[in-house]
């Protein structure tokens, strides 16, 4: 039977896994939260104590002196039974029918907690910070050292707390917490390769002898054309290709100064076009020739 001393509910109960929950609905929400189904002799009890809520137990194996820290979800549990999360269970070293004690305790508010996770397959999780503080709603205390279980996307992930401020044990109902994790057990950094940065160097020009053998590839409109009227026309010659050892390199210019812009002009003058006598007379002139006429005019008197 519970007992109470100073207003302090304390009993033992056989405890057992959700699973074992009989009854025609579904218990499996029960797992993914912190919180324990009780007997309805316990909320007699709690009732007639002036217990603060929201009501916060802590639950202990005296054979393995193991504890943690628990809310309370449902009072429908047979009597000298309570039901636990399987998580809660492993924490405490707890088989099916062990005992359990359970307490009341008043817990402090939480205002830092930081999680490790108990694998790197935490880090597929796109915002973690989001999915735990959404888990967290079914949890109603946490204990530094525990190992707890959340549920997403159809998968369980095992966070271990491993601080929690201002105490090691600390309620986080309506509270405002701040949450830090950890690096994933198990986890390796990716090896980072140091970049060999090369030294720039000069580029070397090639001699320009060496451009000999370069070919000079196709050239469109080189061929030389023909007029109705059987005249010539002076047609300039097809430039030569350019030897490349006619190139001549240029030379930089030294005294170059910031600011200064220089503007470099051909300092040889083009040579003027000669047209050669011979040449002007045999171009084609329009509307050279002389005309005549169908009429032939009358001399006047």
């Amino acid at each position: 039977m519970p007992r109470a001393f100073q207003n302090r509910f304390s009993t033992q109960y056989r405890c057992y896994s959700v699973s074992m929950l009989a009854g025609p609905n579904d218990r499996s929400d029960v797992e993914k939260g912190g919180k324990i189904i009780m007997p309805p002799s316990a909320l007699d009890q709690l009732s007639r104590l002036n217990i603060t809520y929201p009501m916060l137990f802590k639950l202990t194996n005296k054979n393995s002196d193991r504890m943690t820290h628990c809310g309370v979800l449902e009072f429908v549990a047979d009597e000298g039974i309570c039901y636990l999360p399987h998580w809660m269970m492993q924490n405490l070293l707890l088989e099916e029918g062990g005992l359990v004690q359970v307490e009341s305790v008043n817990l402090m508010v939480a205002t830092y907690s930081k999680f490790q996770p108990q694998s790197p397959d935490f880090l597929d999780i796109t915002n973690p910070k989001a999915v735990l503080e959404n888990a967290l709603r079914n949890f109603a205390c946490l204990t530094t050292g525990d190992v707890i279980a959340i549920n997403y996307n159809e998968k369980i992930y095992e966070l271990r707390v491993m601080e929690t401020k201002p105490d090691k044990a600390v309620s986080i109902i309506e509270c405002d917490m701040n949450v830090d994790f950890d690096a994933p057990l198990g986890y390796k950094e990716p090896e980072r390769r140091p970049q060999h940065h090369e030294e720039p160097t000069v580029r070397e020009e090639g001699d320009p002898s060496s451009y000999a053998d370069m070919d000079m590839g196709f050239r469109a409109f080189t061929g030389s054309g023909n007029r109705l009227d059987g005249k010539k026309k002076g047609i300039e010659p097809s430039p030569a290709p350019i030897d490349p050892s006619d190139i001549k390199r240029g030379i930089p210019n030294y005294d170059y100064k910031v600011g200064r812009i220089t503007f470099i002009r051909n300092s040889k003058p083009q040579p003027k076009k000669i047209i050669d006598d011979d040449d002007a007379m045999n171009r084609f002139i329009a509307f050279s020739g002389e005309g005549q006429s169908l009429r032939k005019k009358g001399r006047k008197p």
